[in-house]
């Protein structure tokens, strides 16, 4: 019973002596001085392993030159253990369940690796690689910055529990070696700083100074006279020196002064001064704040510096290398262009149909191409209106330039803008790089707005200005950028009805409608659906490998009498799905069960009018006036019947001129 007792004791007082062990630590660290920092947290990881029977205690902090690369810097295990851990190691590659946490900032507590989601097997296979049963890894960040590295606390030899109460010790500890570690990068940064100002101070070019700050008078040598322009006998003081700081760096440098008097960290800071000849230099000045035998401040000296050439090849340097990454960001677009353009024309060499209706399309095509009127093409969906809009563009003088095209329909209308336009790096959270625009990568070419309709309200006057001056700014710069851009819109929206709805704004329809081509639907031209299906099972017989040679004249004539809601797109998925279900060489297609017969969607009214003036035109042999002519039979004035046609797109004679499809 007093076993027992003892024991219950004991357990009650484990925590109480982990926290005092913590607390031991932790005054380990107050003031330590740098150098000693790694040889304090090896101790550390030593005790505590000691305290909890642990096995293992690593810590892993980012490399410079590979941030997904973890290196080993501080390790504790027992001496009779022989496992040996990595070097390096990347924690993404190996424990991508484990890194998807401790990148957030997350601790993972693992008390039996059996115990892990099916989604971690990576880590659990090598997991087991180290002989690990249970274990706590902990980032290190320091004030809400990114994570740069990892401690772990390691159970070898039984699986453990974890109590909140070591969790959260965990969680202290891990602390306190990142503000070390940080304070370690810190201090090693300022001795390297000092270390090259040093070099620079023994340097031909260098200045020397010392400031007493008592009277403020100040002791130069020649050089530092040299690069100020003060006059050889002239007596120096610390107002000397702002008077000759250009205005708007002068407030800025009596500040840094003051900080580095008040804080004793070194004074470093960069200016501009305006010599008596009206030239400008770039000063950079590096001191030291030096005490008296009382503890108080009493001179502050250092070195200065001209760095206006540095500073003039910065500039440039800069410069080159925005121009060399706007070079990149445009070729390596261009190129995935490219690629999709080639893909595309792989899969349709031309554009297929006799018919009138699609011969007038291409005629109209051929007109527009050859200027850099803008386009707008209309039509419902799968009729092929980027189709045409290739047409257009390949016609064009920008032919030898990639077709660049943004579908306005996939893109939320958060990210619409910088697609369209362009952004600067930080315009936004989450923009972490500068984004070159589709204006920009289209400068010279043609830009394909697929589904303008879509289009928010709020970016439509923005691509209006675009649109008459050819101007616009990226988000997050002033900067005003100006392109030459030949623009194509499609929509199968009805855009005169979303003007009237106030969605879309009248001025930019007008500026888009400049030149119109409305892409007639499949049902209206189905003399063309025999070449398509022959074309489409052309293709399809070459990617998968099949021989059809036949198709059923039955089969051909229900698809002719079939409605095609879906158009093009529909067709070319029925073929396929024709193909890969055929065995022989004689197509097996199962035509959609809604014929033409069925009751076909509601057209609009201008369709309705177009509808019957062509078969008025038809039935009168395209005679428009006169005793039986289309006017009569529609029962309008010849005049009234010109302008609907003309307004309608309807030639006012029948085309004869055979065009090539």
């Amino acid at each position: 019973m007093d076993l027992l007792v003892v024991k219950s004791h004991a357990e009650r007082d484990e925590p109480l002596r982990f926290e005092r062990l913590l607390a031991e630590i932790s005054t380990f660290f107050i003031n330590l001085p740098a150098d000693q920092i790694d040889s304090e947290i090896e101790a550390a990881q030593h005790r505590i392993c000691e305290f909890l029977g642990l096995d293992r205690s690593t810590l892993w902090q980012v490399s410079e030159g590979e941030p997904e690369t973890m290196l080993l810097t501080h390790f504790y295990q027992p001496p009779e253990s022989l496992l040996s851990a990595p070097e390096r190691m990347s924690l993404k590659d190996f424990f991508p369940w484990a890194y998807s946490m401790i990148i957030n900032g997350e601790t993972v507590v693992i008390a039996k690796i059996t115990d892990l989601p099916p989604e971690a097997g990576l880590d659990r296979e090598n997991l087991g690689r180290y002989d690990t049963k249970s274990t706590v890894v902990i980032p290190l960040s320091v004030g809400g910055k990114p994570v740069f590295g990892v401690v772990s606390f390691v159970a070898t030899r039984e699986e453990r529990d974890w109590p909140d109460a070591v969790v959260n010790g965990f969680q202290l500890i891990a602390h306190l070696f990142a503000n070390a570690l940080a304070r370690k990068r810190a201090d090693e940064a300022l001795r390297d700083r000092e270390a090259r100002l040093s070099m620079a101070t023994n340097a031909a070019g260098a200045g020397l100074w010392i400031m007493e700050i008592n009277t403020g008078h100040v002791w130069v040598t020649t050089k530092t006279r040299e690069l100020f322009r003060f006059a050889p006998d002239e007596d120096l003081t610390y107002e000397s020196f702002i008077e000759v700081i250009h205005l708007e760096d002068r407030e800025r440098v009596k500040l840094e002064v003051q900080q580095a008097l008040q804080s004793g960290e070194s004074y470093l800071s960069d200016y501009r001064v305006v010599r008596p000849d009206g030239t400008i230099r770039w000063i950079a000045a590096h001191g030291q704040r030096y005490l008296n035998s009382a503890g108080e401040p009493d001179r502050l000296m250092g070195v200065s510096l001209d760095i206006t050439e540095r500073k003039r090849m910065e500039v440039q340097l800069r410069d080159g290398l925005r121009e060399i990454e706007t070079l990149k960001q445009l070729l390596e677009k261009e190129n995935v262009y490219l690629r999709e353009e080639i893909d595309f024309l792989l899969e349709h060499e031309e554009i297929i149909g006799r018919s009138d209706a699609i011969r007038q399309v291409l005629g109209q095509a051929e007109q527009v191409a050859p200027t850099d009127s803008t386009v707008l093409i209309t039509g419902e969906t799968g009729t092929g209106k980027e189709l045409i809009a290739r047409a257009v563009h390949s016609l064009s003088k920008r032919k030898d330039r990639v077709m660049v095209k943004v579908d306005c329909a996939a893109l939320p209308a958060t990210l619409i803008e910088s697609e369209l336009f362009g952004r600067e790096k930080g315009a936004y959270t989450g923009a972490m790089t500068k984004e070159l625009g589709r204006f920009e990568l289209a400068d010279g070419s043609t830009l394909f707005l697929d589904e303008i309709g879509e289009l928010p309200k709020e970016l439509q006057a923005k691509l209006l200005r675009v649109l008459q001056s050819g101007e616009f700014e990226r988000l997050g710069s002033p900067k005003t950028i100006r392109v030459d851009v030949r623009v194509i819109a499609a929509t199968n929206r009805n855009l005169t009805e979303q003007v009237k709805k106030g969605a879309f704004r009248q001025d930019l329809y007008y500026r888009l409608n400049v030149f119109p081509i409305k892409m007639p639907p499949l049902r209206k031209r189905p003399e063309d659906i025999p070449f398509l299906v022959r074309a489409f099972v052309k293709e399809f017989n070459s990617k998968m490998g099949k021989r059809i040679e036949s198709i059923p004249k039955k089969t051909m004539d229900l698809l002719q009498r079939y409605n095609w809601p879906g158009n093009i797109r529909e067709l070319r998925n029925v073929v396929e799905h024709a193909v890969i279900v055929s065995n022989s060489e004689r197509l097996n297609l199962r035509v959609p069960n809604n014929p033409i017969e069925a009751d076909p969607p509601i057209p609009s009214f201008n369709e309705a009018e177009y509808q019957y003036i062509m078969k008025a035109l038809e039935k009168t042999g395209w005679r428009i006036k006169g005793p039986n002519g289309a006017a009569e039979i529609l029962k309008l004035k010849p005049s009234t019947l010109y302008n609907k046609m003309h307004k309608l797109g309807i030639p006012t004679r029948r085309k004869k001129d055979p065009i090539r499809t």
